[in-house]
């Protein structure tokens, strides 16, 4: 399986991997999420928002 972002191959034991565990490509950095494990099947992690900083919203000025 190769990596969305840069074409890399990913380095997946499918022996050892279960759905839910996460691996990282070697070349760029991208993470992907296991969602299946047969067939294989990634899903590429988003940087998650945090939900303790508050949002920035725009304010209209008066």
């Amino acid at each position: 399986m190769l990596c969305a972002e840069c074409d890399n191959p990913l380095d997946i034991d499918t022996e050892d991997i279960e759905e839910g565990d996460s691996v990282t490509c070697d070349e760029c950095g991208t993470e992907y999420e296991i969602v299946a494990t047969e067939p294989l099947e990634l899903a590429r992690v988003d940087e998650e928002i945090d939900e303790d900083e508050p949002k920035t919203t725009e304010e209209e000025e008066d």
